[in-house]
């Protein structure tokens, strides 16, 4: 192993290791007491203690019905979604190694994305349990594509983003084409859906998406280290034993579960599985073992102040969670452009 090369690496997780347990319990906390803000907010005023009572008794009055039926599985989905999109792109980035690499710039988001619109609008009779399944296949494909395309002896990190920029911003064509072309209630629906809405989140919604975070967050820790040894450089990792592109495919695979999972229940988030690693890297560092959970946990407050936004800033309207994150979203990735070509240059 390179001598720079270790001590690269070393000085990326060294600094961090002391306050890892405090910063993973703060965040845990954070994350709990915005869920009980989550469930006690809303059109229908209630108090703290109300919703105490609620959540122990679940027939016991009305406010039991909104608390249970309404906002806990809405909170719950925007959690899973938000923790879902986040380590998908902590995933992408590790593998990568390119802070701008997210699954809506490389262009898996809107693969899942056409697929689940082409599902709408020409499949809707269909049962709505197959659009998970439909979003899923979109993203494979999407990824397949950016992997065969960017391929050239081996794939480099910056032919891959530049790669999925093009094909995100040619799906994003058909997808705009699907809708255009859609009758429209059919048109309205897609539209709503792609900007990114936990409306009308239901418990079926929670238990769908649950199952892939707990396949997929497993197998992406159980790699993790694979993938911090693949940060040191490729002719490293192999000469330590790690089979690379079947680690990488592996990861890919785990990172388009992710993703097809949270755009099949909550339509097109973007920027989420861009902003939330690097936030977590801020406070835990870029060992993907340490990052892929501090990561889920930002990426699931990240969506839920997003949707809690939504809902309770601007009543009686309930405005799609995607339009905050977007807001966000966007002035960041122009400030990583920024900070990537100037410590380029």
């Amino acid at each position: 192993m390179k001598p720079h090369a270790t001590s690269s690496f070393s000085s990326t997780v060294a600094p961090h290791s002391a306050r890892l347990l405090p910063r993973m319990l703060a965040l845990c906390l954070l994350l709990l007491a915005s869920t009980a803000l989550s469930i006690s907010l809303g059109s229908f005023p209630t108090t703290f203690m109300q919703v105490i009572r609620a959540l122990a008794a679940p027939q016991g009055s009305d406010i039991a019905f909104i608390v249970w039926e309404l906002r806990l599985p809405r909170t719950l989905l925007a959690i899973l979604v938000g923790a879902a999109l986040a380590m998908a792109g902590a995933v992408l980035q590790g593998i990568v190694r390119n802070p701008l690499a997210s699954p809506d710039v490389i262009g898996i988001t809107s693969g899942a994305a056409l697929a689940a619109v082409m599902f709408l609008a020409l499949l809707g009779s269909l049962s709505i349990d197959w659009l998970p399944v439909a979003a899923m296949l979109g993203a494979m494909v999407s990824a397949l594509l950016v992997f065969s395309l960017a391929w050239k002896n081996g794939l480099h990190p910056s032919r891959m983003v530049l790669v999925g920029i093009g094909m995100a911003a040619a799906m994003g064509a058909c997808t705009t084409l699907l809708i255009v072309t859609s009758d429209d209630s059919a048109a309205m629906s897609a539209y709503v859906w792609l900007t990114g809405s936990l409306y009308a989140a239901q418990w079926s919604d929670v238990r769908g998406i649950l199952p892939w975070l707990l396949v997929a967050t497993p197998v992406c820790l159980a790699l993790a280290r694979h993938a911090d040894v693949m940060m040191l450089g490729d002719d490293v990792a192999e000469g330590l034993g790690v089979a690379i592109i079947r680690s990488r495919l592996s990861l890919l695979a785990c990172s388009v579960a992710l993703v097809g999972a949270a755009v099949a229940y909550a339509g097109a988030l973007s920027f989420v599985g861009l902003i939330a690693p690097h936030v977590a890297a801020k406070l835990v560092g870029r060992s993907l073992m340490r990052l892929i959970p501090a990561s889920a946990l930002v990426g699931a407050l990240i969506v839920l102040y997003a949707d809690l936004l939504g809902r309770v800033a601007f009543l009686p309207k309930d405005l799609p969670a995607g339009i905050f994150v977007a807001g966000i979203g966007a002035p960041f990735f122009v400030y990583l452009l920024h900070r990537t070509r100037y410590q380029r240059s």
